[in-house]
């Protein structure tokens, strides 16, 4: 890997622009959940105790280009200060006469929040001229927003080739997560990939398969495969029209010498309701008139002796209807099975994406996994294979 962590820069009185991710949730003023700036935290405060001072560059919510009050970083300065431990000044812009003045006037010990990147419609543009406007700012440019890199915007791609460039400790931690992962995992790996929809995975299942020894597949996206193994899954939510597509995948992976796991038997239920009315049935044979919405004991026992054998795990996507009880039971033994491994030490657990972070918390695994990110669609393409801007800005 070619890009620099904060430990090859001299921070010394420098001004550190650091592009972040702290698009938060808040209801009524108040941050209900600070987990995205608790992630900051170490980067700042590296930042600080080496004697740099930390400018902060970030977006907030979906602005369209334009000044939204509502839409203003001003309102997390307080859950900033104390989640740092320092104070938090605020400029109403990221470039221009004001933020210029506010950053040269920045004392050791303080941290400066920027505006709203995207209250600029040049950013999503990955303007130069804005990003020019950023460079201003700073000495030294310092990306810890891996959720955002892999978008080309302005403070995130083109401000990273103006000055000399690093990744952040959060960045750092995903990237080296994310490469021991899939770059140079220990063998053998195991995919676990579920959800709802095929069609949102094919690149991810395409690039899987030419790089994990075994493949879970489990979700609504299993029972299109079943349906292209000629079997009938009645009311259950499945694309019939991607069978074909999925049978491709399954040859696929008998060429490629991936083995992929599909449920052997299924929880069944007439209704998609907490509670229903359920049974356990062979995977073949759902009646006409219900629907699969978990894996069963038995592909759950299959699943879990898959990872056993393995010593790396990526896991994406939830086995069955995790939302609704009991239909969490596949996912939560799965997972509490990967988290008992890695905390024995006999595997590498990576896990991402929105749906999983919550199934992986609602089980009790999350804090056993080598590492969860919460990066959502880079960690999608990351997965894919895919160059993220973002990334590939830092590799000076």
């Amino acid at each position: 890997m070619g890009w620099k962590t904060l430990d090859d820069m001299d921070l010394n009185g420098k001004r550190v622009l650091v592009r972040v991710d702290i698009n938060v949730p808040v209801v009524d003023g108040v941050v209900t959940d600070a987990t995205r700036i608790q992630r900051i935290v170490p980067t700042v405060q590296h930042i600080l105790a080496s004697g740099g001072k930390p400018i902060l560059l970030a977006h907030f919510g979906r602005p369209g280009g334009e000044r939204r009050e509502s839409l203003s970083l001003n309102q997390l300065v307080p859950t900033l200060e104390s989640a740092f431990g320092a104070k938090v000044l605020f400029a109403a812009d990221c470039v221009g006469t004001e933020a210029e003045l506010a950053a040269d006037a920045l004392q050791s010990g303080q941290v400066l929040l920027l505006e709203n990147t995207r209250f600029h419609a040049a950013e999503t543009k990955n303007d130069p001229d804005l990003a020019a406007g950023m460079a201003r700012l700073g000495d030294i440019y310092c990306n810890d927003a891996f959720s955002a890199a892999h978008r080309a915007h302005s403070s995130t791609e083109a401000l990273a080739r103006l000055l000399p460039a690093c990744a952040g400790r959060l960045m750092q931690a995903e990237l080296e997560a994310l490469e021991g992962a899939l770059g140079a995992p220990k063998r053998p790996v195991t995919a676990v990939v579920g959800g709802a929809k095929v069609s949102t995975k094919l690149e991810l299942l395409g690039n899987l398969i030419d790089k994990v020894d075994y493949l879970v597949i489990g979700g609504g996206m299993a029972n299109t495969f079943l349906v292209a193994k000629g079997v009938d899954v009645g009311k259950s939510l499945a694309e019939t029209a991607m069978k074909d597509t999925a049978a491709e995948i399954l040859a696929k992976a008998e060429t490629s010498g991936c083995t992929i796991l599909l449920p052997v038997d299924v929880v069944i239920a007439e209704k998609f309701e907490a509670n229903a009315p359920h049974q356990v049935l062979p995977a073949d044979q759902c009646p006409a008139d219900s629907m699969i919405l978990d894996a069963g004991p038995e592909s759950v026992a299959a699943i879990t002796e898959i990872f056993g054998k393995s010593q790396t795990l990526i896991w994406n996507g939830p086995l069955g209807a995790f939302e609704l009880e009991p239909f969490d039971a596949a996912t939560n033994a799965a997972a509490l099975k990967a988290a008992a491994l890695t905390r024995a030490g006999q595997l590498i657990s990576v896990a991402g994406g929105g749906d999983t972070v919550a199934a992986l918390n609602a089980s009790g695994a999350a804090k056993d996994f080598s590492y969860i990110s919460t990066a959502g669609g880079a960690f999608l393409e990351w997965m894919e294979g895919k160059t993220l801007p973002g990334v590939a800005a830092l590799d000076q």
